[in-house]
């Protein structure tokens, strides 16, 4: 066969692959692999058998070739091929021995001298070195070794930055702390047209940044446009409805505590793309802070429906058992989210909270070490350790846990708050009240979700006796939030110490409103009233 008829035969390979002709394509390229002997034909050929799902053929061709032990390309696509078979003590020996440093750096790669036979030249050479930590990273991970499993991650990150993959699993499986997270960021590589790509990276680790300073990333990235030529010229493209940044900018508000602004947000993107699943994640979340029974039930039943083999599926039937407060049912659908993905963390910290719910402490403190186990980088599972501590009046032992999400995670408010909490219960009210003024000083927006937070402060304060600062949040408190029967209570109450009985009686009987019941402000409300007519009789014994 002469070379133009071999280079035509090659082309209809190529065309077929782009066409999903998988069978043309292995019949083809088969025929060329044979007439050439070439190694770009044979791996040309590999790719189609990969491509047709033939993976245990394509490996038998791979590594029949002497070149699979000098060619990284040889080498990696035999290496997918054991991923995809799932031999993964296979893969990572296909792949080669590697030592690997804790800041993700490689050193001593037996087989240095390895080449890199791309017929498009060597500046492709780093993303093939990316994709082989990643992987390496991949089969670690399967094999249950999470420590080294996120060395290789950021090693493929550090390799070339546009992995994008890496970063997605250290991100979403908690591999590493907020402070790690930033470091790597930091340590990237960036190419100067990639300086968009920084900022779209800072903005998915950003979880708990002051509202000015991330809202003003965002509007950054959503004012980055392309000098491409487009049909339309008088249409600028730009990232502002981009989806992926669209749902990390809902991740944010949900983070805040905003979340009717996050359930509206992530509403809107999924009429537009109903199937983005980290999006979906979201949405179920705003959705069961908010009590939306019937969107996590239609949420529920079309996953299931569309991605029964999916655990964010069985999750979103959790939530919404979970949300309709049938605590049992809500515990079966979570274990079996865990059961379809092990690596799933919203499911494992759902089945803890379903337990706790019930106060099964013991068992929702399993749940809880799991996960805390799984997902080093995420703090949320020692945080609700902490608060099973604190329900059974074990507070030296929760401030333990506490303070080891603090160094998780020192930026996120809900620990400081828990801290708070916890130097209250034992009495120390000046160090209470240092942790509930951090707590406001971490939030990137007051709302109404951190109106516990301001009373609580307030009640400290109390505590101290310094009843001016004390009236002053409880005054913000009720700026938040006038459903409050504690905010309320506490500030008759401190108007109560002061002898402001008129006050005090006031906002007695606007905590009753509230709670018609409630045995101490009914108490304190007599007392009051006696307190006042007291007064009011002395006054008019020193008239006469």
């Amino acid at each position: 066969m002469r070379e133009e008829e071999i280079e035509r035969m090659r082309g209809v390979v190529r065309d077929c692959v782009s066409k999903h002709l998988y069978s043309s394509a292995i019949f083809f390229a088969d025929k060329v692999a044979a007439f050439t002997n070439d190694p770009a034909d044979i791996y040309m050929q590999a790719q189609a058998l990969f491509i047709g799902r033939h993976y245990r053929r394509a490996f038998h061709l791979l590594n029949a070739s002497q070149i699979v032990l000098r060619d990284l390309r040889f080498r990696y696509l035999a290496a997918k091929c054991l991923e995809e078979l799932g031999e993964w003590d296979q893969c990572l020996q296909m792949l080669g021995d590697a030592r690997i440093d804790e800041h993700g750096n490689v050193h001593d790669v037996k087989g240095c001298n390895i080449m890199y036979l791309d017929k498009d030249g060597e500046d492709h050479e780093i993303n093939i070195s990316s994709a082989i930590c990643f992987l390496r990273g991949k089969a670690y991970e399967a094999l249950e070794n999470r420590a080294q499993a996120r060395q290789w991650y950021r090693a493929a990150l550090k390799a070339d930055p546009l992995c994008y993959e890496a970063l997605e699993c250290l991100i979403d499986n908690h591999m590493l702390t907020c402070e790690e997270e930033t470091s790597l960021l930091s340590s990237l590589h960036f190419g100067p047209e990639d300086g968009w790509l920084a900022s779209f990276y800072s903005c998915l680790i950003t979880k708990y940044g002051k509202e000015s300073v991330v809202e003003a990333k965002f509007k950054d990235l959503e004012k980055e446009n392309c000098d491409v030529n487009s049909p339309n010229p008088s249409v600028t493209c730009t990232l502002i409805n981009n989806t992926d940044l669209l749902a990390c900018k809902a991740e944010y508000y949900h983070q805040c505590g905003e979340y009717q602004k996050c359930f509206e947000l992530t509403s809107v993107l999924l009429e537009r793309d109903p199937f983005h699943l980290k999006c979906t994640l979201v949405h179920l979340a705003a959705a069961m802070e908010l009590g939306h029974s019937n969107e996590l039930y239609i949420m529920a039943s079309t996953l299931t429906k569309d991605h029964p083999k999916k655990a964010l599926s069985w999750f979103a039937v959790g939530c919404y058992y979970y949300c309709i407060k049938k605590y049992g049912q809500s515990r079966h659908y979570f274990s079996k989210a865990t059961n379809m993905d092990g690596t799933f963390p919203p499911a494992w910290i759902g089945y803890g909270n379903a337990y706790a719910a019930q106060e099964e402490g013991d068992q929702a403190m399993l749940a809880y070490r799991t996960a805390a186990r799984l997902f080093p980088g995420c703090h949320l599972p020692t945080v609700y350790i902490g608060m099973e501590c604190m329900r059974t009046h074990s507070f030296k032992l929760a401030e333990e846990f506490f303070m080891e999400a603090k160094t998780i995670c020192a930026s996120d408010p809900l620990v400081y708050n828990e801290l708070g909490v916890v130097a209250y219960h034992m009495k120390e009210y000046k160090k209470a009240v240092w942790w509930f003024e951090k707590t406001l000083a971490q939030i990137p927006c007051l709302s109404e979700m951190w109106e516990p937070t301001v009373v609580n402060l307030a009640h400290a304060l109390r505590k101290l006796k310094m009843y001016p600062e004390a009236i002053s949040y409880y005054e913000k408190a009720l700026a938040l939030s006038t459903k409050s029967l504690s905010t309320y209570a506490g500030l008759a109450y401190t108007y109560h110490l002061q002898d402001n009985f008129n006050a005090a009686i006031t906002y007695y009987h606007k905590a009753l409103w509230l709670q018609p019941d409630d045995q101490f402000c009914t108490e304190m409300l007599t007392l009051a009233l006696v307190d006042e007519c007291r007064r009011s009789s002395d006054s008019e014994s020193e008239y006469h």
